[in-house]
């Protein structure tokens, strides 16, 4: 099946921007933008952990349940992402990159299942990772579940209200065209937020 052409630059930037992220998560090199690469070591499992501030909302094991900030957790598996009832905190707790990578994850795969799966998954089913190599692979696979989701619309689907159904959002009452934008401002906010706390626990924790 052809490609709608309005997809094209949008699958163009979701590609490249997880490249980005996934090399600046593995290495050994990131493109720094201009050709050039940099060198960038794999990211620890200390790091994928790191708390930089008190009242971090993290990924925990279920058994230590959530931390102080935290009302809940949500996930299967031994390891959960900390949540609260809405409304939020405010200001919200400051998050660390487990959190952030596991949250991007999850809506990736999420989002994947709500347009062309089984359309039944929420955050109670996803597995969170506990260490960092299964948290940059479960990141792999959601992006390509997603990727796929994406090729597998037609130009039509672009326009269909409720094409997606994900059900953390508003995905159910949007064209599926502006679920897809969407998702990209996601990975890339959340991608830049990611190069950051690696910088910093780079210059701070190490």
């Amino acid at each position: 099946m052809a490609i709608p052409s309005r997809l094209l630059p949008l699958l163009a930037e979701f590609d490249f921007a997880r490249q980005r992220l996934t090399d600046r998560l593995s290495g050994p090199v990131v493109n720094s933008g201009n050709g050039t690469d940099v060198p960038v070591g794999p990211m620890t499992d200390a790091e994928y952990l790191w708390e930089p501030a008190p009242g971090c909302w993290s990924v925990r094991r279920w058994a230590d349940g959530p931390g102080p900030a935290g009302e809940f957790l949500t996930g299967a598996g031994e390891w959960g992402r900390e949540n609260a009832s809405y409304p939020h905190p405010v200001p919200p707790p400051f998050t660390t990159l487990a959190w952030r990578l596991t949250h991007l994850s999850e809506l990736l795969e999420l989002r994947a299942d709500h347009t062309n799966g089984t359309r039944s998954l929420t955050r109670d089913d996803y597995r969170a990772a506990g260490d960092a190599a299964g948290a940059i692979a479960a990141f792999d696979r959601a992006a390509g579940a997603w990727r796929a989701a994406l090729l597998s619309a037609d130009d039509e689907d672009l326009d269909r209200v409720g094409h997606c159904t994900y059900p953390h959002g508003g995905d159910a009452e949007e064209p599926f065209l502006e679920v897809v934008w969407w998702v990209n401002q996601e990975l890339l906010h959340h991608g830049a937020e990611i190069a950051l706390l690696r910088d910093l626990y780079r210059i701070l924790a190490v």
